[in-house]
């Protein structure tokens, strides 16, 4: 669909969480049989975060949403719609976006989860941008939240060396002022539906002992089948949103894909006949954090300087169900408006309240947390030693 309205749709706020324990491949190394040199060669990660047993996809997703309408200039209670994008959802019910809501202290604003996998962060910018177009909103609050560590097999080295934690959140409003057109596209596949996929835990394999036996609460994933759908339909999806907003490819400054594997975001500059300084890549610090992704990256390419007023911008995104997504449109706001955003909004001042009389049980796996709690031989902190740390320490720093 093209969005076209007499109030045009604008990205006004932005923002990102995560975590700040990291899980290196040097650390995966003494989980699962794998190595540094195989795990980037093949994929391009480096390290990727890790929740801690107190943080939930609700409250990095409050963390996001609440650095986002600051950056937005807004109130919690501006919001006018919550839209949370998981495949991780802190319970089955209620949704994640009901606890997100409470947790900004936002009391008037209907709340629901979209379901599409690592697509879901584009089908909900696409289902914020409808209702705005249809005058049903003003402020929509869209989340990408993902809590992956605590669903992987870590006997599975084709998994669990790829995904990672972590949110990001957007805030678009409706504006009187003109705008570029928006092209959005939307893709599903429903043959790659068991492509990747949880095996229990629904209703066609509700949860039991025999389910948690087999693993099948575990992600699992045919690596070749998803590269293919990936390599092909990013491409495709992306260019569909460019044709859409009437641009030509050779017009978009900055194309941001979901981050899953480098080969991957290569074979689509390839696709698309565009230079890699035209594709932002940080899938080397966080893996893939899948309805996290794209504004995780979105986020940070703003922080770098590569977005400015006037560019336009492309963010493309494909995940299980072999479902894609894309939306093509022209950055309208001034990339210093997030600069305190992470200062003024802390995680330790965002609660997300736990259900009376029930506690659960560790969340994090336990050969996750026995690597967590032993540092390699040699990691030293050096924090009251080095009296300081070069700027570009600070850009990437986790929270």
């Amino acid at each position: 669909m093209t969005v076209s309205s007499q109030r045009s749709v604008r990205l006004t706020g932005w923002g990102r969480y995560a975590p700040a324990q990291v899980l290196t491949n040097a650390d995966l190394e003494r989980m699962v049989d794998t190595s540094d040199e195989w795990i980037v060669t093949r994929t391009g990660i480096r390290e990727r975060h890790v929740a801690a047993a107190h943080e939930t996809t609700a409250s990095m997703g409050a963390i996001a949403g609440l650095r986002a309408i600051h950056t937005a200039g807004l109130q919690p209670d501006d919001i006018d719609l919550i839209i949370v994008a998981t495949l991780s959802p802190d319970h089955w019910m209620p949704s994640t976006a009901a606890l997100v809501k409470e947790a900004i202290g936002n009391t008037r604003a209907p709340a629901f989860d979209v379901a599409a996998a690592c697509s879901g962060f584009v089908y909900g910018y696409a289902t914020a941008s409808a209702y705005i177009g249809a005058g049903l909103a003003s402020n929509v609050l869209v989340i990408g939240a993902e809590l992956l560590t605590r669903y992987l097999d870590y006997t599975d080295r084709g998994t669990c060396i790829l995904f990672g934690d972590g949110a990001g959140a957007v805030v678009l409003s409706a504006s009187d002022e003109p705008t570029s057109t928006v092209g959005i596209e939307l893709t599903t596949d429903p043959q790659g539906a068991y492509m990747i996929w949880l095996p229990a835990g629904g209703s066609a394999s509700p949860p039991s002992a025999e389910t948690v036996a087999r693993g099948e609460h575990k992600i699992r994933m045919e690596g070749r089948e998803t590269y293919r759908f990936a390599t092909r339909t990013l491409a495709s999806t992306a260019l569909a949103a460019v044709a859409k907003a009437g641009w030509t490819q050779d017009e978009v400054d900055l194309i941001i894909p979901h981050q899953a594997n480098a080969r991957i975001i290569e074979a689509v500059a390839k696709g698309l006949d565009l230079p890699m300084d035209r594709i932002f890549v940080n899938l080397d610090r966080y893996g893939n954090t899948s309805a996290a992704s794209v504004p995780i990256a979105l986020t940070e390419a703003v922080a770098e300087g590569r977005v400015k007023p006037g560019d336009k911008i492309v963010f493309v995104a494909f995940g299980a169900g072999f479902t894609s997504g894309a939306v093509a449109l022209e950055w309208t706001e001034d990339p210093a408006r997030a600069r305190d955003a992470d200062q003024v909004v802390r995680p330790e001042h965002v609660t997300v309240r736990k259900p009376v009389d029930w506690d659960s049980v560790d969340p994090i796996p336990p050969v996750l947390a026995e690597v967590l709690a032993k540092p390699l031989p040699g990691h030293m902190d050096l924090s009251d030693v080095v009296p300081g740390e070069p700027e570009h320490a600070h850009a990437h720093a986790p929270d």
